[in-house]
């Protein structure tokens, strides 16, 4: 293993050890050493070529995404990781209270077989596999959201409120922010006691989470000038252990 990636899986597993979270700003030079990052710029652009959630149709038009499901089997080193056929995205509604207990179909990802997106799950897979190095193989599935906020409409980047996803861990990465205030991450314990908060202010911050243990969520976005576009680009990744 690279000594960037390294020291970037130690830190955020002992962090996640101890907190069952972990801020980690910039984490470009740990992608860019687990993998390419040559075609970022298509990425990025990307999000501007994403489509509305309209299951969220009766709560506002804010949110546009898109979806696509991976499985990761191998070592932490060396992993295999392959695209899965296009699927619905489906939660419980224990763990989603607004929109839980349906199928949910969104557009697919375009650029899943890219370089940097599997960069990105590469470096995921590194840091949760050292936190359960018995898991043979991973159920990954991998959200682009764009979060949009007008004067009239701040943007809602957890509209179900503080939540866990019913997975193991979550990454959240920023990919933009655009003309964007406020989107605070709280952090919760399983009673609703706060346990911490940061902002993903940077292309590249992270957060790492180890959903059994926490809850979170994100305050809502408003426009720093509401006289121009204003919106908050990020990519959310899942891990649950198949058996």
């Amino acid at each position: 293993m690279d000594p960037a990636p390294a020291s970037v899986v130690q830190s955020v597993r002992d962090r996640l050890v101890a907190d069952g979270f972990a801020f980690a700003p910039h984490i470009r030079d740990a992608l860019a050493a687990t993998g390419d990052l040559s075609d970022w710029g298509a990425f990025e652009h990307s999000w501007n070529d994403l489509a509305f959630d309209h299951y969220l149709a009766d709560h506002g038009r804010f949110r546009r995404r898109r979806h696509a499901v991976f499985s990761a089997t191998g070592s932490p080193d060396a992993p295999l990781i392959a695209r899965a056929a296009h699927q619905p995205h489906y939660q419980s509604r224990e763990y989603n209270t607004l929109q839980g207990g349906i199928e949910r179909w969104f557009e697919p990802i375009t650029t899943g077989d890219g370089p940097s997106l599997h960069a990105i799950l590469r470096l995921s897979h590194r840091v949760f596999s050292a936190l359960a190095p018995a898991v043979r193989r991973w159920r990954i599935e991998t959200h682009q959201f764009r979060i949009e906020a007008r004067a009239d409409e701040p943007g809602q980047p957890t509209p179900e409120g503080v939540h866990r996803d019913g997975v193991d861990y979550v990454l959240v990465l920023l990919i933009r922010r655009t003309n964007i205030a406020q989107g605070t991450t709280t952090i919760h314990a399983l009673d609703g006691g706060v346990l911490g908060s940061f902002t993903l202010t940077l292309p590249f911050d992270a957060a790492f989470v180890d959903d059994r243990r926490v809850y979170h969520g994100v305050t809502p976005v408003e426009p720093l000038d509401p006289a121009h576009e204003a919106h908050r680009d990020v990519l959310v990744v899942t891990f649950a252990r198949e058996p």
